[in-house]
């Protein structure tokens, strides 16, 4: 009997989950309605319609590239910016006076760094004032303006912020229990 009820229990359970009610899938109206919110129209005299898409994103990434190259330009000691983002993330390199010793340039780096860390938008920057890596980020950067897709860069920009980071923090794994080699005592 107790078979009988417990295999009744779980086909009643099984047969319950099996009919859930699954949410329709949008239809092309909705999705039609979605795009022509995101579009701009113009309304041009002789009674046509240009309908064109805006990109929210990139537009977005175009302000937060000038909004972080300004504010790096405004630390003393930068001659000048150049910012290539990413998402979340923003790669700033830095000119600087080349006769500045290495421990000053540090410091400029350093400044740069706190001040974008103090911004919203530059919180995930990384900062650098290579020379080499400065000049590929301002050709990277002029490629994109120009309307070349990131994909294209993705594996230079990864080689870039490979060679500034090249291991993060979050990255480490801690060692667990290091055999310790035994010490013989000294004899006195």
């Amino acid at each position: 009997m107790r078979i009988w009820l417990c295999l009744f229990i779980m086909a009643s359970l099984l047969s319950s989950c099996a009919t859930s009610p699954k949410q329709a899938s949008p239809s092309p109206n909705n999705q039609t309605q979605s795009m022509t919110r995101a579009q701009s129209r113009n309304y041009t005299g002789n009674g046509n319609i240009t309908v064109r898409a805006t990109d929210n994103t990139t537009t977005n990434q175009v302000d937060k590239k000038a909004h972080l190259e300004n504010l790096a330009k405004q630390v003393q000691g930068v001659k000048g910016a150049h910012c290539v983002v990413l998402g979340t993330t923003a790669i700033v390199g830095i000119d600087v006076d080349s006769k500045l010793e290495r421990a000053k340039v540090g410091s400029i780096k350093y400044s740069v760094a706190e001040a974008l860390r103090k911004d919203p938008n530059g919180a995930g920057a990384i900062v650098t004032a290579d020379v080499d890596l400065n000049q590929r980020l301002t050709e990277i950067g002029n490629k994109i303006t120009q309307g070349h897709p990131v994909s294209g860069f993705a594996t230079e920009l990864a080689d870039i912020i490979g060679r500034i980071v090249p291991q993060l923090p979050s990255d480490t794994i801690p060692r667990e229990n290091v055999p310790q080699t035994k010490s013989v005592p000294s004899k006195k």
